[in-house]
């Protein structure tokens, strides 16, 4: 007999399964000896008193075995002779539209402009030691795309786009734990995700599927009004409805569609820097203990908000035990992200701290930063002509005006400009700096002075209200790292709300957060399956 029980229970209890035996049965009246197996379906920590309580969903196994699985594995057929579609990137929403279209019977062509997910590895870590960029394999391309060596967090609000339960499925079903289908907040890590996403492509390949690395797209294939294929920079062309999935780096694509005339808008963003704290420090201050998390609880997360001169100033990405990663697309830019392995084990715990940016601030509060940049000798090689509120890229040109000043002010290398957030709240020098977690190194340098000043007092405002909530959290201990820019994609490639495809070229779908239909690892993956299930669909009906 299975039984479901909820209960809520203090750490040791939690993750101990013959502490959690013993409460079960003293609680529902049931003998210990005929429990046979437990299931936790759902986890949260309740950190919000001073004692931490654990709320639990078991499902208890009373003289019976639990079932060897916790879900239905997903049956992907032999689709060697179906109908091809081209999917471009093999991001998540690229894989799971992959892996969707094999489930519906078509056969998908992945193009990805990088190298394979263990090759990737190799250039990632030429960043840290060599200061060297390969603009074509680095933390935002490659497959997995920016998730695979930036996170691997399966937390999303999106649960009314798609099946979020599903997509945890598949991750299982590929080698995740099955703890992501009981965590509030699920995690896979950056250590265990890679080999995940090599069973995927596996996958993809054993059911008659294609994926090719290092196979840059360059141009669409147009007939009218309709994409017919796509055209790659070694030569090769693929024929087929096209699945554009380049994640929110591709800027050379975006400036394509733009020059070919496709549709295309600027969005807002959310720009700021990576916090990061002495991981022991959140722990304390998140568990309201000196002893930090103690022996049962996981690393702390925490989540902040606050409005600040009529913009929104909050972290993003919250890596607790975690590390600060160089993770720039291109040479001449330093971007910051924040990963985490599975265990969260790291000494360090970083977060975003970002102010809500739109385009209608390049004509306000940002108007002399964007004429500073346009007189600049070092940013003409950029293109300062697209920075205007009113145009279509404006966005992604204040990314890549603020990676360069970065790359500047950490002396022409991928050392991060740093600064001790005490100092920065009262607009001193930093001397010196906490050690960090970012390998490449950091700088002191004053983001006080150089860093806009739409940035700069928003953020110095949200640092002295996170303080006064949070005692503790407004720390000398705590470095700023510079800059963090892509916390989503700086576009929407426009298309129709109910068939997907673009608004006007019949056959392109544009996918995930590059096309600005999603942000993070599962919406973008249900957004993947989203447009698989149009693309077949319109494939079906001619």
């Amino acid at each position: 007999m299975k039984r479901e029980i909820s209960l809520r229970v203090t750490p040791d209890i939690a993750y101990r399964e013959d502490s959690l035996i013993r409460r079960i049965a003293q609680e529902w009246g049931i003998d210990a000896r005929t429990i046979q197996a437990l299931r936790i379906r759902r986890r949260s920590i309740d950190a919000r008193q001073r004692t931490v309580f654990v709320n639990l969903g078991v499902d208890v196994y009373i003289n019976e075995p639990a079932p060897a699985l916790d879900f239905t594995p997903v049956d992907y057929p032999d689709v060697s002779h179906a109908p091809a579609v081209i999917v471009v990137g093999a991001g998540p929403g690229g894989l799971f539209a992959a892996l969707r279209l094999i489930e519906l019977g078509c056969r998908p062509i992945v193009l990805e402009r990088g190298k394979d997910v263990h090759e990737r590895r190799k250039d990632i870590a030429r960043i840290s030691r060599e200061h060297r960029v390969d603009a074509e394999s680095n933390y935002s391309f490659g497959e997995g795309g920016a998730g695979a060596y930036s996170d691997g967090k399966l937390y999303t609000r999106s649960k009314k786009r798609g099946n979020v339960e599903k997509i945890l499925r598949v991750f299982c079903q590929f080698g995740a734990s099955t703890d992501i289908l009981a965590d509030a907040h699920p995690h896979i890590g950056t250590d265990r995700l890679p080999r995940i996403i090599e069973s995927m492509r596996n996958q993809i390949r054993a059911s008659g599927g294609e994926v090719h690395f290092q196979t840059k797209v360059v141009s669409l294939t147009l007939r009218g009004d309709r994409v017919q294929g796509v055209v790659c920079e070694n030569g090769k062309e693929f024929e087929g409805p096209v699945i554009l999935a380049t994640g929110h780096s591709a800027r050379d694509v975006y400036r394509h569609l733009h020059n070919a005339g496709v549709e295309i808008e600027a969005k807002p963003l959310a720009i700021g820097v990576r916090l990061e704290h002495p991981a022991q420090m959140i722990d304390q201050i998140q568990y309201h203990s000196r002893q930090g998390r103690g022996k049962y609880l996981p690393a702390a997360e925490y989540s902040f908000v606050t409005q600040s001169f009529g913009r929104g100033v909050y972290s993003f990405c919250m890596c607790p035990g975690g590390i600060v990663v160089p993770a720039a697309s291109g040479p001449e830019q330093i971007v910051v992200n924040g990963m985490s392995p599975s265990l969260r084990n790291s000494k360090w715990s970083n977060s975003g701290m970002v102010v809500e940016t739109r385009t209608e601030d390049l004509d306000g509060e940002l108007k002399p930063f964007v004429e500073e940049m346009k007189g600049d000798t070092d940013f003409t090689a950029l293109h300062s002509e697209e920075f205007a509120a009113n145009h279509p890229l404006c966005m992604m040109t204040l990314q890549e005006a603020l990676e360069k000043r970065c790359w500047i002010q950490g002396n022409r290398t991928q050392r991060a400009p740093s600064q001790r957030m005490t100092d920065f709240v009262n607009r001193r020098l930093s001397y010196d700096l906490p050690t960090t977690s970012y390998s490449p190194g950091t700088v002191s340098s004053p983001l006080h002075f150089w860093l806009p000043a739409f940035f700069d007092r928003r953020l110095r405002d949200g640092f002295l209200q996170f303080g006064r909530r949070s005692h503790g959290f407004l720390t000398s201990e705590a470095a700023m790292i510079a800059i963090e820019t892509r916390t989503s994609a700086p576009v929407r490639i426009l298309r129709d709300p109910l068939s997907l495809h673009h608004v006007r070229l019949a056959g392109l779908y544009p996918c995930g957060e590059g096309a600005g239909y999603a942000g993070g690892i599962v919406s973008a993956a249900i957004d993947g399956e989203r447009c698989a299930e149009q693309c077949a669909l319109q494939m079906a009906n001619g």
